[in-house]
C-alpha cells in the first residue's frame, strides 16, 4: 500500500497578531500541589471512552499502572542526562539535514511508533497484541523515531524486556519480506542487505545502540482492533499503516503523573481541538513540528524578538524537557522568577537553571505559561507542565541557532493531535 510520507517539521516564528483559540485557561496563576510532584503508589487509572476509533490505555513506563514490573523511577540527574542525549541527537540529525534542499512547507506525516528500543530515555508505553495467536507486547511510544520493531526468537544478543519475545515460528500469519521486494528496496539507508533470502535492516540510535534483524509483517491487535499486514522493522509507521482501516489521524494524552494514565487512539477525531499547521522540511522526515511564535507568562506576553524563534521547532514524545533557544529562554526565565519572588532560589539541577526552596510548603502559586502557536493557538500549559521537581521545566540551547523541542513534560493532560489528512496540529486540554 502506499503510505503516507513521514516528516520532520521545520518552525518558523513570527510576531503574533492574530484572533486566539485556547487550549487551557487563561488565568495568571495557578496553584500546584506539591504532593503532585510526588510518585504514588497507586494507580489512579481514568477510563477514556472514545467511540469509532482505536484507543489503548498509556502509562508511565515507571510508574504503578505500568504493564510490566515497574522499575524505580530514575533520579533526576539521570534523568536529565538520557534526556540530553537524546535531545542532542536530534538536534544534530536536524542539523546534518538542515543544509539540504527543500523547503518548509505544510504537509502530512506519519507517526513512527517503536515497539521496542535500548534508548533509555522513552517514559510511555501501550500494550498491544502481535501475531495469530495474538502474544502481548509492551511499546515504547516515541514521536521522534522512524522504526516499528519488535525483539524476536531467537535472538543472541537481545535487550531486556518485561514481555517474553516474540516468536516469529509460532504466529500463522508472519511473513517476512524477500530480498526482491519492494517493500525491502524502500528500507534505504535502514536496509542491511539479505540474509536466506530474507531482507534483512539496521537501525542505529543516537547512543550508539542498534538493533538488527529481518524485515517482516504480521497481525497487530489494538485492544478490539486488528491491522493486518503490519510491517516491523524500519521505515513504515503505526499510522501510515492503520490508516485505511482508521483514518489518517491519532492522537494521545501524557498523564499528569506517573501514577495516572493517558491514552493513545488511532482514527482520532478532529474537532474539538485548537489546531496549528503542520510543517514538514523534505529532507527530514521523522519529526513533528508547528510554528511557535511567542510565550506569555503570568498572562502576559513576554519582548522576544522573531529571531529568537527562527531556528524552528518539533514536537517529541520521548524528550522529557522542553528546550527553547537561548534569547526565549532567557526571557521566560527571567518572567517566570519575577513571579516567583516570595520563593528563595534553589541551587540548579543538571539543565534545569530556574528552580527554588519549596520547603515548608504544601502547595505553591506559580505563574501561568502559555506558548503562542501559528493561528492564534495559545496553550496554556498545566501546573503539571510547568515545574519538574523544584524547578521551571524548560532548558535553554546554547545559541538561537538550535532547533527548539517541546517535550512531553508541557504535553501532559493536552490530548495531542497529529491530523494528517488535514495537516495540523491540534491541542485539546484537560483530557487526561
Amino acid at each position: 500500500m502506499t503510505s503516507a510520507p513521514k516528516l520532520l517539521l521545520l518552525l518558523f516564528f513570527w510576531r503574533y497578531h492574530s484572533l486566539v483559540a485556547h487550549a487551557g485557561d487563561d488565568r495568571s496563576y495557578k496553584v500546584l500541589s506539591l504532593d503532585s510532584l510526588k510518585p504514588d503508589a497507586a494507580c489512579s487509572e481514568r477510563k477514556v471512552p472514545l467511540p469509532g476509533a482505536a484507543t489503548v490505555p498509556l502509562h508511565h513506563r515507571h510508574g504503578p499502572c505500568s504493564p510490566p514490573p515497574s522499575k524505580k523511577m530514575p533520579a533526576l540527574e539521570e534523568m536529565l542526562r538520557r534526556d540530553q542525549l537524546r535531545a542532542a541527537y536530534i538536534q544534530r540529525k536536524y542539523s546534518v539535514a538542515k543544509g539540504g534542499a527543500g523547503d518548509v512547507q505544510q504537509s502530512g506525516a506519519t507517526v513512527p511508533t517503536t515497539l521496542g528500543t535500548s534508548l533509555n530515555t522513552l517514559e510511555y508505553v501501550i500494550t498491544v497484541g502481535i501475531g495469530s495467536p495474538a502474544v502481548t507486547q509492551t511499546m515504547l511510544i516515541d514521536t521522534g523515531s522512524d522504526v516499528s520493531w519488535v525483539q524476536c526468537k531467537p535472538c543472541s544478543q537481545c535487550h531486556s524486556q518485561a514481555d517474553p519475545l516474540f516468536d516469529p515460528s509460532s504466529s500463522s500469519t508472519y511473513s517476512p519480506f524477500s530480498c526482491s521486494s519492494a517493500t525491502c528496496a524502500q528500507l534505504g539507508q535502514e536496509g542491511n542487505g539479505c540474509s536466506r533470502s530474507q531482507c534483512q535492516y539496521i537501525v542505529t540510535y543516537g547512543d550508539g545502540s542498534s538493533t538488527t534483524g529481518t524485515y517482516s509483517s504480521d497481525t497487530l491487535a489494538l485492544g478490539s482492533n486488528t491491522v493486518r499486514n503490519f510491517q516491523f522493522g524500519c521505515s513504515q509507521s503505526l499510522v501510515s499503516q492503520t490508516a485505511g482501516a482508521f483514518g489518517r489521524a491519532f492522537s494521545y494524552c501524557l498523564p499528569p503523573t506517573s501514577s495516572s494514565s493517558g491514552f493513545l487512539t488511532l482514527g482520532a477525531g478532529t474537532s474539538g481541538f485548537v489546531k496549528t499547521p503542520m510543517l514538514r522540511r523534505s529532507q527530514i522526515r521523522t519529526f513533528y513540528g508547528v510554528r511557535l511564535r511567542a510565550i506569555r507568562v503570568g498572562g502576559r506576553q513576554l519582548s522576544i524578538p522573531t529571531s529568537g524563534f527562527s531556528a524552528g521547532t518539533v514536537m517529541d514524545s520521548g524528550t522529557v524537557i522542553t528546550r527553547l533557544p537561548r534569547t526565549a529562554y532567557a526571557a521566560l526565565s527571567s518572567a517566570f522568577k519575577a513571579g516567583m519572588r516570595q520563593y528563595p532560589p534553589a541551587p540548579p539541577s543538571g539543565i534545569l537553571d530556574t528552580c527554588f526552596d519549596f520547603s515548608g510548603q504544601s502547595s505553591v502559586t506559580i505563574p501561568t505559561v502559555a506558548l503562542v502557536f501559528s493561528g492564534g493557538v495559545v496553550v496554556n500549559l498545566n501546573a503539571n507542565g510547568i515545574i519538574l521537581y523544584n524547578c521551571l521545566a524548560f532548558a535553554g540551547n546554547s545559541d538561537d541557532g538550535s532547533l527548539g523541542i517541546m517535550g512531553n513534560v508541557q504535553q501532559r493532560t493536552f490530548e495531542v493531535l497529529y491530523d494528517v489528512g488535514g495537516g495540523a496540529v491540534g491541542f485539546r486540554a484537560g483530557a487526561c
